[in-house]
């Protein structure tokens, strides 16, 4: 190719510098929506003591592309995946790419969510040892010019065991780690009774949700299984981390109030912020301003980025 279009995030590798952007990344971190990654890119810069030049602020470097959001923080890149399986795997499939023109080495990537517990009270953190679907088969099942192909979902068991590590006791919430069923709906697929249709009982649901228990399935959610799979895929360690809103043993809908979800979904963030400090204490690397501003190589491969960006609506 003449250049390599990220149409998503509004980035080329003709238009941009990637090298100089990104070149310095080695932390990626994923969540659902962009106001949850933007307070994480504000929350790691503090815990890192990364300082912004005088007089500016930090940008949304993909917000031509009104899909997700992305802001970078010295080696940390926070960004929003969006909801379920088709839309963290557009993301993490142009993300690759991004670390690949960027000539990124070994970076560590996370998920931050929410999720349902199973048999744990809402407000516990749950580090991922493996992802499954909801059949409990652990690989992502894809259909590629016409065939069925699985990609093994796994994750990176000695990054499970320093998170699980780094968990405080003073904390006052449990850590907890286990199997996480990634389904591909909200409702039916998660066995809730409130959605518009419901073709099965309380006691089927009950039945299921108490099997899935047993076979060790500790939370409940929609994007784990492609991000262990394409990570897995290219090689990339990776991680996921979610807190519970609930627990799906006993009852559908998340009834806690907004000041005590918000308050929650801060603990899994406080995980991968011990996790990324004490990595960059160890190398020496805290409070280093790095790459980062946006560097454009062609005004007008620039502009078309944008127009192409754009025309995917």
């Amino acid at each position: 190719m003449d250049q390599d279009i990220l149409y998503h995030l509004a980035l080329g590798s003709g238009s941009h510098d990637l090298v100089e952007m990104f070149g310095d990344v080695k932390f990626v971190c994923m969540g659902g929506t962009p106001k949850r990654m933007e307070q994480f890119a504000y929350t790691i810069m503090a815990e890192i003591g990364h300082k912004l030049p005088c007089g500016t602020t930090l940008q949304d470097i993909s917000q031509f592309s009104y899909r997700y959001s992305m802001y970078k923080v010295g080696p940390v890149l926070s960004i929003s995946h969006g909801m379920g399986i088709p839309s963290v795997g557009i993301l993490l499939h142009e993300v690759i790419k991004l670390m690949y023109h960027a000539k990124v080495r070994d970076p560590v990537f996370f998920r931050i969510g929410t999720c349902g517990g199973i048999g744990y009270e809402g407000g516990t953190v749950v580090i991922s040892e493996e992802a499954v679907d909801g059949a409990l088969k652990n690989a992502l099942e894809l259909t590629v010019l016409g065939k069925n192909i699985q990609r093994p979902a796994k994750l990176d068991k000695r990054l499970v065991r320093e998170l699980k590590a780094l968990s405080d006791p003073e904390d006052p919430y449990d850590t907890v780690t286990g199997k996480t069923m990634c389904t591909y709906d909200f409702y039916e697929g998660q066995g809730r009774l409130d959605g518009a249709f419901c073709d099965f009982t309380e006691t089927d649901k009950m039945e299921y949700l108490e099997s899935i228990h047993k076979a060790g399935v500790v939370n409940i959610e929609m994007e784990s299984l492609a991000f262990a799979a394409l990570t897995h895929h290219a090689g990339i360690k990776a991680a996921v981390i979610c807190v519970t809103l609930l627990d799906r043993l006993k009852g559908d809908q998340v009834l806690a109030p907004k000041e005590v979800l918000d308050e929650w979904q801060q603990r899994p963030t406080k995980l991968v912020c011990r996790y990324i400090k004490r990595y960059l204490q160890m190398k020496g690397r805290l409070s280093l301003d790095g790459h980062g501003s946006i560097c454009v190589k062609s005004p007008r491969r620039f502009k078309l980025v944008q127009q192409e960006s754009e025309t995917y609506d």
